[in-house]
C-alpha cells in the first residue's frame, strides 16, 4: 500500500511541520546565499584538478622517455652481446702476456 501524506504530517509531529514551513520560507534565501559561497570553492577545487592533471601529465612523459631509454640501452647491450664473443677477464690480462722479463 502506498503511504499517505497524512502518514507523514502524523509521524512528523508539530516540530517537523514547522520545520518544513521554516524551510519553505527561507529557501529564497538560503539558496543564494549556500550557492555564492559554494561557487567559489567548486572553482577551487577544479583548479586544484586541472594543476594535479598537468603535473601528472609532465611526469607521466617523464617516465615515458626514462622507459623509452632504459628499452634503447637494453637493446644496445644485447645487440653488442650479439656481436662480441664472451671473453674471461681473468685468462687475458694484459699481465699475463709473454714479454720475456723485459
Amino acid at each position: 500500500m502506498a503511504p499517505k501524506i497524512t502518514d507523514f504530517v502524523e509521524d512528523a509531529g508539530a516540530p517537523g511541520i514547522i520545520a518544513g514551513i521554516g524551510a519553505v520560507l527561507l529557501a529564497p534565501v538560503v539558496i543564494p546565499v549556500v550557492a555564492g559561497i559554494g561557487k567559489p570553492i567548486a572553482k577551487s577545487l577544479i583548479k586544484g584538478g586541472l594543476v594535479l592533471f598537468e603535473k601528472s601529465k609532465g611526469a607521466v612523459a617523464e617516465l615515458g622517455e626514462n622507459w623509452e631509454d632504459m628499452i634503447a640501452e637494453a637493446r644496445a647491450e644485447l645487440a653488442e652481446g650479439r656481436q662480441l664473443p664472451a671473453v674471461d677477464v681473468a685468462s687475458t690480462s694484459v699481465d699475463n702476456a709473454s714479454d720475456n722479463g723485459a
